[in-house]
């Protein structure tokens, strides 16, 4: 009969009481207004009881002969409290940049394949001049940078599974940098045993500025070449996306299942060509929209003695209004830098519509409306 470890079994046990001690509320309160996680940050970067946090593990330029802007893909290890997404899902990355005091905070496509918590995954970022989180993430992320992320978030997702497959044809159509969550697609149906075999065609169709300026290269090169029923489209330079050309490729394409993704005009033509389908899926990344709250009352920040009509704002904008610096880094409810003890009335968190009335609570006012009175520790 073979017996444990009591060595192993303490290990095991430490572990997880550890884990359950780090998320109670009990250490959470004794650790207010900025959470476990600010401290056990301070220890260890990969330490996190709820946030999530990633080290950059490896980086590769896939432009690097082309004269546009930089394109990086950077492989991150993400913390354990990664749960993993879905192709095509895209997150929030929080970036301390060099000299700045404030946390910034860019939405990215994942470009890797589907995943589950444990598992590397990947962002691929083109450095645009006018971008100070991308042309940092681009050019001078370094093996061992810490960032900041949310969960992963997003609709314009795979809609086929392992467990669901069908022999539909699907269709992707992107161009520039826009290429990122269809490779995620495909990379994922092709990790997962998708071919032919099932009757299933997969046209895969991009358009880049040149050549040299083709994200994923020898990659697609590799998928156009093997026996696994992906066709690949690629177009350079001049071309520009059409309904014609389209036509002749794929003739029954309003009826087939199809992600696009690109700049603003190319999704305008591509938007036209497929009329009243309901077979099209597009990507637009934007922050996510905030609603403001009742703007009765009055707001008062007792630390500072300020105090003003309730306008509706956030917290953040109404303190930013009346003169005061509050900290804050994403300004997007993600990196709690803004966190602040609310010791007097109803809160509303414009993102979700939750509202609170609980006293001496902490709160991110970049993303907390007041309803009504309210008093704030600032």
């Amino acid at each position: 009969m073979s017996t444990l470890s009591p060595i192993r079994v303490t290990r095991g046990l430490g572990r997880r009481v550890g884990v359950s001690l780090a998320r109670s509320r009990v250490l959470e309160a004794l650790t207010s207004p900025h959470g476990v996680d600010r401290y056990l940050e301070l220890v260890n970067p990969m330490w996190a009881a709820t946030e999530v946090r990633a080290r950059v593990v490896a980086t590769h330029r896939e432009n690097p002969d082309s004269d546009a802007a930089p394109v990086t893909t950077l492989t991150l290890q993400p913390t354990a409290t990664w749960r993993g997404h879905r192709a095509g899902q895209y997150v929030q990355v929080g970036v301390d940049l060099p000299g700045s005091a404030k946390r910034m905070t860019r939405c990215f496509t994942i470009s890797s394949a589907a995943s589950v918590p444990g598992e590397t995954i990947t962002l691929t970022v083109r450095g645009h001049d006018e971008g100070q989180v991308s042309k940092f993430l681009a050019q001078q992320a370094q093996v061992g940078q810490i960032l900041h992320l949310s969960q992963a978030q997003g609709d314009f997702t795979l809609s086929e599974s392992p467990a669901t497959p069908t022999p539909s044809h699907l269709l992707f159509i992107t161009g520039g940098s826009g290429i990122t969550p269809a490779m995620s697609m495909v990379r994922t149906l092709l990790r997962d045993g998708y071919d032919g075999r099932a009757g299933r065609k997969v046209t895969f169709l991009h358009y880049a500025r040149s050549e040299a300026d083709q994200i994923f290269a020898a990659e697609l090169a590799e998928i156009a070449a093997a026996d696994n029923d992906v066709t690949v489209h690629l177009r350079h330079g001049d071309h520009v996306f059409s309904e014609f050309e389209l036509r002749r490729l794929v003739p029954d394409f309003r009826d087939i299942d199809t992600w696009a993704c690109g700049p603003a005009p190319m999704m305008e033509l591509v938007v036209d060509a497929f009329a009243e389908s309901t077979r099209l899926r597009t990507e637009f990344f934007k922050p996510p929209r905030t609603t403001p709250g009742s703007a009765e009352g009055d707001v008062s920040f007792a630390r500072s003695g300020a105090e003003a009509p309730n306008t509706g704002a956030s917290l953040l904008e109404q303190a930013e209004a009346l003169g005061l610096k509050p900290e804050f880094g994403c300004r997007m409810g993600i990196c709690f830098s803004c966190t602040t003890r609310k010791t007097e009335g109803t809160v509303r968190n414009v993102l979700t519509g939750v509202e609170s009335s609980l006293p001496d609570e902490d709160i991110q006012i970049c993303v907390t409306s007041p309803v009504g009175d309210c008093v704030v520790d600032l």
